[in-house]
């Protein structure tokens, strides 16, 4: 009798199952490892959070770099994630070839709440194997910014940040890739609501 293993997709595969119709016009999900992952539902606090970022960001790099928001990245042969948001470097044919991969990414940012976990184990460890140099999480839990640098492989085997700050809401940070532009969390962070 043999043991039972999951199949897993590499990403041809993974963008064949979306051409034959496998997944719903509405389905958000993305490759993780080969498995595929269903994205969780965006809450208020999670969107609000993703759109003044934006915003910021938009106004800040002001085409010195590809600002890419919930848009597929290529980490290896059987990951393609989403993150929230991507600062990847320009390219003259604006990634129309290609998705950008790590090589192009100066920053992947994901927003977290109900995916925190999922986003400091199993994203935060995909990253740093596969090179992303600069990793953000947007703690909405603990409403703070979480900013992870230069990955490296454990002694397990395991791949982390060697360099990991936390910054609160009230502060500003620079961007990677950047060391002229700085971005102020205070505009970021939703404001609690009075009540």
């Amino acid at each position: 009798m043999s043991a039972v293993t999951a199949k897993r997709f590499s990403i041809a595969e993974y963008h064949r199952l979306g051409e034959l119709g496998f997944f719903a016009p509405d389905d958000r999900v993305e490759l993780i490892r080969g498995e595929i992952i269903i994205m969780a539902a965006k809450g208020r606090l999670h969107s609000v959070c993703n759109s003044l970022l934006l915003e910021e960001l938009v106004i800040l790099l002001a085409r010195c770099a590809r600002l890419r928001v919930q848009e597929p990245i290529i980490l290896s042969d059987d990951s393609e994630p989403e993150p929230d948001v991507v600062i990847a470097r320009n390219r003259s044919d604006n990634y129309l070839s290609s998705h950008p991969q790590p090589a192009d990414i100066l920053l992947v940012i994901e927003v977290s709440d109900s995916t925190l976990k999922y986003d400091r184990t199993t994203k935060l460890s995909l990253y740093a194997e596969t090179g992303i140099y600069n990793y953000w999480i947007f703690n909405l839990v603990d409403n703070q910014l979480e900013m992870h640098s230069e990955p490296y492989q454990k002694q397990n085997g395991s791949y982390s940040y060697q360099l990991q700050r936390v910054v609160l809401p009230n502060q500003t940070v620079v961007i990677p890739g950047f060391p002229e532009l700085s971005l102020d969390l205070s505009s970021v962070f939703p404001a609690p609501i009075d009540e």
